[in-house]
């Protein structure tokens, strides 16, 4: 199992640690840093500041959305870093949900995000495997544009620059279970949003069609400390704002999966307080037990016994959200 920093999006305002936490994994041999993004800074951007200061880490949004490019742009953004970096990049997407697609983006969730998600890494597959013009009759992302408001001039093309590696892995968060089953047999890996070690049955039929060589990257906060109450603090306090505002009150993913997990009436009362403004008291109603499940906080005998348990599924890259260099430490020493 490979370790990979991830460093997630920013807060009110760029971190002054991401360049230096980066660097530290690299000599740490952590295997790739990842970046994210939800409306406010976007993933490519730091990802690229962060290949000029390293030379051998491997690089991966986890995720960037699609609803904020165009499948081609995506693409673009994608054989462009992969050039800077010397073959570096990896590109996780994600599709996101209404509340952000709708909500920021202004543009309409997809009415089946199967086949959106479908069409639009056929369409990046297409721009970095360079065979042809991009064409793609589709329902969602069609080339050339033939909508009714289109001039019939488009034409098919395809990319200036030369893609250097036309396989290029591609990765998609997905949470559920067909989206899952799709993502195995369309993307390079999965990009999980929580993993359980203790319920690696809640995918395995999802991932019964997985080939050889599938990723399968969960994200795990991670934190070396002595009181293990005091540690899960920042991992309910990201649930409660994903369970409970990510999303609205009928439709939100991550409630749906956290009940999947086992925690359905949990799940609803999180939604509730947080929908109604009782932010707080939603943080703190989400379950130490589920919070300790889908993390690595504690001491490090502690964290080396619960490694083991994520060693044995089907993880290949462990996506450590760590706040700081002696956590990595610990981790590389224990995995290594």
């Amino acid at each position: 199992m490979r370790l990979g920093l991830a460093l997630g999006y920013w807060g009110r305002g760029p971190s002054p640690d991401h360049v230096a936490l980066a660097r530290e994994a690299e000599r740490l041999g952590y295997d790739s840093v990842w970046t994210a993004e939800s409306w406010g800074s976007d993933a490519f951007t730091p990802l690229t500041w962060i290949a000029a200061h390293t030379s051998t880490i491997r690089l991966g949004t986890a995720v960037a959305q699609m609803a904020a490019r165009s499948p081609t742009t995506t693409a673009m953004h994608a054989l462009t870093l992969d050039h800077l970096s010397g073959g570096r990049m990896t590109l996780g997407l994600g599709l996101s949900g209404p509340q952000v697609v709708e909500g920021w983006y202004g543009r309409p969730f997809p009415s089946s995000p199967l086949t959106a998600t479908r069409e639009y890494v056929d369409v990046v597959r297409q721009v970095l495997e360079r065979h042809a013009p991009v064409e793609l009759d589709g329902r969602f992302h069609s080339h050339p544009y033939r909508g009714p408001d289109a001039t019939g001039l488009g034409k098919p093309l395809k990319p200036i620059t030369h893609p250097l590696r036309p396989d290029l892995p591609v990765l998609l968060g997905a949470e559920g279970p067909k989206n899952i089953a799709q993502t195995a047999r369309i993307a390079d890996g999965w990009l999980p949003l929580y993993w359980s070690p203790l319920r690696t049955e809640v995918y395995e039929a999802s991932l019964a069609g997985a080939p050889e060589g599938f990723l399968v990257a969960p994200m795990a906060r991670a934190q070396v400390c002595a009181d293990v109450a005091e540690g899960l603090l920042p991992v309910k306090a990201m649930l409660g704002f994903y369970i409970g505002g990510m999303g609205h009150a009928k439709r939100n993913f991550h409630a749906d999966l956290m009940a999947r997990m086992g925690y359905e009436e949990e799940a609803r009362r999180i939604q509730e307080l947080f929908l109604a403004g009782r932010r707080e008291e939603a943080v703190r109603a989400v379950p130490d037990a589920f919070a300790d499940e889908i993390s690595l906080v504690g001491p490090r005998e502690r964290i080396a016994q619960r490694l083991e348990l994520w060693r044995k599924g089907p993880v290949t890259d462990l996506l450590v959200l760590a706040p700081d260099p002696h956590t990595l430490r610990v981790l590389a020493e224990l995995n290594s």
